[in-house]
């Protein structure tokens, strides 16, 4: 006892909860505003979503679309087909990848040769929550979206608990892994998130549209003598998982699964109902189209992924051997990058299907709030996000709901032309704000 009383002892981790409760409770109004409470407020909405999820699978019907077909087409393979052109179910051919035939013959087995849907119901439901997380997390580093938000992200949207878990369509669990490949990026586990892209081209080939924001990132890091390994990595995977089939019929594999020029049905088009029908199935419109999407992918990387600094062919040398030197790419670059190159994708897309909502659903509210649209007012953003969520919902798709899709695509993406270059992170930037340095 010194100077006659007797300090109080601190227990600093009860403490330091009291206190951030009391800057909580103080702040409660603006929980919702400020990017500072996205972890709390994202635990709360993965939580709230456990409940809807169940929810939906009791509730809602359940609609026969492609799991039959899917199972019909792995069970081919189960019986001993290897040939591509050989293997088909009830809604036509097998036009995805190998990753795609041992995904879902593992399904096939779990599910009872396909029968139980509702145990395949409720592991989408897990795929959905997993697909989640990992975009929670990316939010949560790049602190760009106000925490509100992320209820337009996941409980406010039908189509999206629709494709996961009353369709059972392919294409969440291609997303699910590419999310994972993103999140690795952002940890600086190149060479895994690699490996991880290309196991998600592998389930269907949309996850593509992301691969010219990958190539620049990785030139950008790496010169283009480190990435040829990477890109060995994702070639290599693809051969490996479609070898029985490449041994059987390579040519039939190859233009099965990686058809570039799949024609699609104007019956099910929510992108470009407003055209004639003779139009829409044109070679000519689709060379168009492919042209533009190129044209748009090349002056984004010349103008606005790099830095002004920076000449375009300066990125095929190693970093250290460059005029300009390299600097360490920060989290906002690489999530623009990457999730800007598969919005242009989408953009231009030949035919875009209701089941394809889920290629950029989860990326369209970093992309609205990224530093390029702070012009844009918080009401007219949500507006962008609700026209697009109901041109999405509109089924059959109308000429204006299709023309409406447009508009907000056109709005974002002109916003994204005029952002200015997301800063590099500084050398020794810690935590949220950099890619840790971890290159492989």
């Amino acid at each position: 006892m010194a100077g006659g009383g007797v300090k109080k002892k601190s227990f600093g981790p009860l403490s330091r909860l009291r206190g951030k409760l009391h800057v909580l409770w103080q702040d409660k109004h603006l929980v919702l505003f400020r990017a500072d409470y996205t972890l709390l407020v994202v635990s709360v909405l993965w939580l709230l979503e456990i409940g809807i999820n169940l929810w939906v699978i009791q509730k809602v019907a359940y609609t026969e679309i492609d799991w039959k077909a899917y199972m019909d087409e792995v069970e081919g393979v189960i019986n001993g087909t290897y040939d591509y052109t050989q293997l088909k179910g009830d809604t036509g051919p097998l036009v995805y990848p190998a990753g795609f035939v041992y995904i879902f013959t593992a399904l096939y087995y779990i599910t009872g040769h396909g029968v139980n849907i509702r145990l395949g119901q409720y592991i989408f439901a897990v795929f959905y929550l997993i697909t989640l997380l990992l975009v929670f997390r990316i939010y949560c580093r790049t602190k760009k979206v106000p925490p509100y938000v992320f209820f337009f992200v996941c409980c406010a949207s039908y189509r999206i608990h629709s494709i996961f878990v009353l369709r059972l369509f392919n294409d969440p669990v291609a997303m699910m892994l590419l999310f994972g490949a993103v999140n690795l990026f952002l940890d600086g586990r190149w060479t895994l998130g690699c490996g991880l892209y290309s196991l998600a081209v592998s389930v269907k080939m949309n996850v593509l549209l992301f691969a010219p924001g990958l190539l620049f990132l990785l030139l950008s890091e790496f010169g283009v003598i480190r990435t040829i390994p990477k890109l060995s990595l994702c070639a290599g995977i693809q051969l490996l998982l479609g070898l029985p089939f490449l041994m059987e019929n390579p040519v039939g594999y190859v233009s099965r699964a990686f058809d570039l020029g799949r024609q699609f049905m104007f019956k099910w088009t929510v992108n470009w109902r407003f055209l004639p029908e003779w139009l829409f199935l044109s070679r000519y419109f689709h060379l168009l189209l492919l042209a533009a999407h190129l044209l748009t992918l090349l002056l984004f990387a010349l103008r606005r992924w790099k830095r002004p600094e920076e000449n375009i062919l300066e990125l095929l040398k190693e970093p250290g051997k460059r005029k300009v030197p390299a600097q360490k790419m920060s989290v906002d670059q690489i999530v623009l990058v990457l999730f800007t190159s598969n919005f242009i994708g989408m953009c231009f897309s030949r035919s875009l299907h209701y089941q394809f909502y889920v290629w950029y659903f989860h990326t369209l509210p970093y992309l609205l709030w990224s530093g390029g649209v702070k012009k844009l007012a918080h009401l007219l953003r949500v507006l962008i996000l609700g026209l697009i969520e109901l041109s999405w919902n509109t089924y059959p798709s109308t000429n204006y709901s299709s023309a409406a899709l447009h508009v907000c695509h056109l709005i974002i993406l002109l916003c994204l032309w005029l952002a200015p270059t997301p800063a590099s992170a500084p050398a020794d930037a810690q935590g949220g704000a950099s890619v840790k340095d971890k290159r492989q």
